[in-house]
């Protein structure tokens, strides 16, 4: 059986990369950047610190900072005209997810036409998207460099998975110094993300030795930088090692895919338009107790990933006690311990388990699961 494994072409790391960024997309010839970020960035001066060092290699850009938390198909429209008003050839998107998703959304449009929920499920559209160079200032989502985007319908109130080798980013950048003023709490919802792709795409059916090597890799990093990355924002090391651990988790889950807890959080995101990170936190210790009925083997090695002793336990107690372990990491960040106090109604759970199984992110979990099992993996996460 045959295998595909997607990344972008180019992908630079570590502090002072931002600036190779810059020389690559001056030999690239580019004319005129549209640049996707958030007004948060904009207002606090990373947008100006970016187009400055494009001005200083006459390289003209115009900036939609209209990127809200759970992109919808209004923004992706809303920066597609000031694409098309501008001509820009290329795309920027600066930020964490977001950004990335909603910039995907425009690139795939600008070159494929119709509409961006045309593009909705797997391989939907003809040509690559315009060029898009993505630029990272979280460590959690790997949208920089990943096939994925999640775009909101607001008229049906439900994120659309679009998996497409189109949208993939011709370069990814994860400078760590753009990363120190993420506050602690998105720097937790982040993180717990990372952790979720990495675990997601370890117990995946379409794992494979090289996903299950940067999965573990990742859990691993999470497991001993996070906690720091949170307390203190200003350590560049456990930053550094976040944009690693981030990016590995993105190289595990692009490739082997997801499960229930993105289908499920999805879900979440899209009703209540809560954050993305958080719910994924809530949701995957529940969800990873579901599977566990199929791959306790697997989650055995998560939790030795996670600095568990498994060595004398059983395949049971070893996914017992990754699920323990990724309950205590969650506490210990100040992950919400539950969906009610993040505003979510018993009343609404047989509607987002329906819309839950008809995400494209629910194939390739271990275990295929009825309404009624995802309707109690929800309620047991209450």
């Amino acid at each position: 059986m045959s295998t595909s494994f997607y990344m972008p072409s180019l992908n630079v790391m570590g502090s002072g990369s931002l600036a190779e960024a810059i020389i690559y997309i001056k030999a690239q010839g580019f004319k005129q950047g549209l640049i996707v970020t958030d007004k948060v960035l904009n207002d606090i001066g990373i947008v100006k610190n970016f187009t400055d060092l494009l001005d200083e290699q006459h390289i003209a850009s115009v900036v939609f900072d209209k990127a809200q938390p759970n992109p919808t198909i209004a923004n992706v429209n809303a920066g597609l005209a000031v694409l098309k008003q501008h001509d820009c050839d290329f795309v920027v998107s600066l930020g964490g997810g977001s950004p990335h998703d909603c910039a995907k959304g425009i690139a795939l449009v600008a070159s494929n036409g119709g509409e961006i929920a045309d593009y909705e499920g797997v391989d939907q559209s003809k040509k690559p998207q315009l060029p898009l160079i993505a630029i990272n200032t979280t460590a959690g989502t790997a949208s920089e460099m990943t096939r994925f985007a999640i775009i909101t319908d607001e008229k049906r109130h439900v994120k659309m998975a679009i998996v497409d080798k189109h949208t993939t980013p011709v370069l990814s950048v994860n400078d760590p110094s753009l990363m120190v003023g993420m506050p602690a709490s998105l720097t937790a919802a982040t993180g717990m993300d990372a952790l979720t792709h990495a675990v997601e795409a370890y117990v995946s059916i379409a794992a494979t030795p090289i996903t299950d090597a940067v999965a573990l890799k990742a859990i691993e990093l999470i497991q001993a930088n996070l906690p720091t990355a949170v307390e203190h924002g200003d350590n560049i090391v456990a930053r550094e090692q976040m944009a690693y651990a981030q990016f590995m988790a993105g190289m595990a889950f692009n490739n082997a895919s997801l499960g229930y807890v993105h289908a499920m959080a999805h879900q979440l995101g899209g009703f209540y338009d809560l954050p993305h990170g958080v719910c994924n936190a809530v949701l995957l210790p529940h969800v990873q107790r579901y599977n566990a009925q199929v791959c306790p083997e697997r989650l055995g090695d998560i939790a030795n990933s996670l600095g568990v002793n498994v060595l004398n336990m059983t395949a049971e107690q070893g996914a017992d006690a990754a699920i323990a372990a990724i309950v205590k990491l969650a506490k210990t960040v100040g992950i919400p311990s539950g969906l009610t106090s993040l505003g979510v109604k018993t009343s609404d759970i047989s509607l987002l388990a329906d819309n839950a199984l008809k995400d494209v992110c629910g194939l390739t979990n271990p275990k295929q699961a009825t309404h009624e099992e995802i309707c109690h993996i929800f309620q047991a996460a209450m």
